[in-house]
Parts: structure tokens; sequence; C-alpha cells
């Protein structure tokens, strides 16, 4: 079986696959989340939604805005673990790799560690805190050789 290495941060990500350990890595898939580079402001709308409620004794009804409790930028990092996890998620049900090597930027590994499942996440044998999205697959080999 082989080994899959996730390399991620909120807007971008690449899923290698390696035999050994990360001495040679092949791409499996490179994913962009472009929404997640946006600015918060050009995610949402320029006011807060509004709800309206019925008044059952004919007097005005009741008026009321609120507020999004998670932020447009917030949302579309989700949205990006959550399809990284269901792609991993499906790898794991194929039985494509036995094992998966995480590298992710901190708040983005949070994230993707809240969207795995238990029999995801007991698939993972090490976790990297860094952001090693722009190495090149040589300079990620060298970053990645204590963990081989």
């Amino acid at each position: 079986m082989a080994t899959w290495l996730l390399v991620a941060n909120a807007s971008c990500a690449r899923l290698y696959e390696t035999q050994s350990r990360p001495r040679t890595l092949t791409l499996v898939n490179a994913f962009e989340h472009p929404a997640s580079r946006e600015k918060g402001e050009d995610l949402a709308s320029d006011r807060p939604g509004h709800v309206q409620t019925d008044n059952p004794g004919g007097e005005a009804a009741a008026h009321s805005a609120f507020n999004e409790p998670t932020s447009p930028k917030e949302y579309e990092h989700e949205r990006f673990a959550m399809l990284l996890a269901k792609t991993l998620e499906d790898g794991r049900t194929h039985n494509r790799f036995d094992e998966l090597i995480l590298v992710a930027s901190p708040q983005f590994h949070g994230l993707l560690n809240k969207q795995m499942n238990g029999h995801l996440a007991k698939m993972v044998s090490n976790h990297v805190n860094k952001d090693y999205t722009r190495l090149d697959e040589a300079a990620l080999l060298q970053k990645l050789d204590p963990l081989a």
C-alpha cells in the first residue's frame, strides 16, 4: 500500500502518493480554492441579513437584523477543508492508501482535523504544522526527510 501526503493551506493543496515515506512523490491531485483568497467584503453582501416575522394579531410585524456567526472568509476556508477531507475519505474507503501525512499551516490544520472522521484521523501517521505549499517537490522532500 501507499502513503498519501497532503500539503495544504486555506487556498491551495497538493496531494501526493509515495510508496516508501516521502522519498519520491507522485502528484495525485492539485487543488485551488480562489474564494479563500478573496477579501471578506468581496465574499459577503453589503448589509446584514434581515428577518421579518408575521404577527397574527394584525399589528406591525417585528423586524430584526442578524450578523453572520462565521466570517465569509472563514466559511470559505471551512468549505475547502471539507472538500479536502472528503477527497481523503474517498481515498481511504477505496483503500488507495494505508497511511496519511498532513502538512498544513497551523490554522488550516485545525480546520482539516475538524472535518475528518475518526476512521480517517486514525490513518494520520504524522502532522507537520507548517505551510510548505510554495515548496517544489525536491525542497519538500528535504524538509520532510526526518519523517522517513
